[in-house]
């Protein structure tokens, strides 16, 4: 009977300690959800503050000092300076809006000129275009001109040349001789544009 009081009891002590493991452990979880959120904020707002960039400082800037805004500098920096600093007067937006002006205008006559060079540019080029085409057209006439001239020049030469053979024919056919030539006359007569060689005996 002892030995079966004995196990009975230690079955309970076992048990209580069991609950008391699930207590600490309900009462572990319990009190980190309660305090988690609360911590867990407070941590990450502990850490932004701490690797934030420093706030802009208005008061250090100048009307005198302030840089070209065509090397690029960021306009919401000092849209955010103005909104941090109540203080901002208008003196401050006008010198900001004139500049911005200045530098529109700037660039806008830059590209004015550049434009303004393109086209002066492309302007003379067409016309080195129009003289070259002019130039190769009085070439091309002039070609043209001089074939036509060397065609009638052969046509009268072929023509004279044919009559020539023609007289010096009838000449030796009604007894004219030649006396320093060869007994064998050689005369040239053209036919049909061809050159023809006519070997006519001496009369």
């Amino acid at each position: 009977m002892s030995g079966y009081h004995q196990q009975k009891h230690g079955g309970r002590s076992f048990r209580g300690r069991i609950l008391k493991v699930i207590v600490w452990i309900l009462g572990f979880c319990f009190t980190g959800y309660i305090i988690g959120p609360p911590l867990y904020w407070h941590t990450s707002e502990a850490l932004v503050s701490r690797f934030s960039c420093p706030p802009c400082l208005c008061h250090h800037c100048s009307s005198h000092s302030l840089p070209s805004f065509s090397q690029g500098l960021n306009i919401t920096s000092f849209t955010a300076c103005m909104k941090n600093d109540p203080d901002m007067t208008g003196e401050m937006e006008k010198t900001i809006i004139n500049q911005l002006s200045e530098e529109l205008k700037l660039m806008e006559s830059e590209a004015t000129e550049t434009q303004h060079i393109a086209d002066k540019t492309l302007l003379e080029t067409k016309k080195l275009a129009s003289q070259y085409q002019k130039e190769a057209d009085k070439c091309t006439s002039g070609m043209g001109t001089c074939e036509d001239a060397r065609e009638k020049a052969e046509m009268a030469l072929r023509t004279q040349q044919e009559n020539t053979a023609m007289w010096e024919l009838r000449a030796r056919q009604k007894g004219w001789k030649d006396d320093h030539h060869h007994p064998l006359t050689t005369t040239k007569v053209f036919d049909n544009g061809q050159l023809r060689v006519n070997d006519i005996d001496h009369m």
